[in-house]
């Protein structure tokens, strides 16, 4: 037989089951749930020097946006710059050398059997032509050297998307420099090129030129 609980003892009274008039808390969150998780060690991070350029070089107005231009680069450039040049200093060539020629005239001494030939060569009129073309050459280089001096690009470096700059500040080299420059070329003819071919196992891409005037071609946006 059961009686009710007395209010009087407070041994009797006994506590409303869990959840019962009271607010539950609610479990704590399973770790990694409604939090974002940090990617493993080496998984999904950018590891240090792939995809990525080892040595950044200042570029036009000193922004470390560029990188060393390729060998290939190169060539096509210089390729391209001597077909804007040389094309029509070697018209004038052609030119002066066909309108100017002369037929030599030669004979045989019936007696000595001596075979002599008088006349010949260029005429006066084709020379002068052959110095246009001439003239054309030296100037169409010192424009070059102007071009690449001042802005860092020829014609050629333009299409292909590079310029020449000084490595400190990746500022153009000027026309003195530029010219400079041009001349030490000479150093990168002896051995076979050699001096050409450097910037393919180069670090900085540089020809014997680059590395004595302290300049890089580098890619430009």
């Amino acid at each position: 037989m059961s009686y009710p609980p007395d209010p009087n003892n407070p041994y009797s009274q006994q506590p409303p089951p869990p959840g019962y008039g009271y607010p539950q808390q609610a479990p704590p969150p399973a770790p990694g749930y409604g939090y974002p998780q940090q990617p493993a060690p080496g998984y999904g991070a950018p590891q240090a020097g792939y995809g990525i350029p080892q040595q950044p070089v200042y570029g036009h107005a000193g922004q470390v946006q560029q990188f060393y231009a390729g060998w290939g680069s190169r060539v096509a450039a210089t390729l391209i710059d001597g077909l804007i040049v040389g094309v029509p200093s070697g018209v004038f060539y052609t030119i002066g050398g066909v309108v100017g020629a002369s037929t030599a005239k030669c004979t045989t001494d019936p007696t000595t059997y001596t075979y002599s030939c008088s006349g010949g060569g260029i005429s006066g009129v084709g020379l002068a032509i052959m110095g246009i073309g001439w003239l054309l050459a030296i100037a169409g280089g010192l424009w070059l050297i102007h071009r690449e001096g001042t802005t860092g690009q020829t014609p050629g470096k333009k299409m292909v998307n590079i310029r020449v700059v000084r490595e400190a500040d990746g500022q153009p080299l000027g026309f003195g420099m530029a010219f400079v420059r041009r001349l030490c070329h000479v150093l990168d003819e002896f051995a076979c090129c050699i001096g050409f071919l450097w910037p393919l196992w180069d670090a900085k891409k540089q020809t014997f030129a680059d590395k004595i005037m302290s300049s890089v071609v580098v890619k430009s946006q």
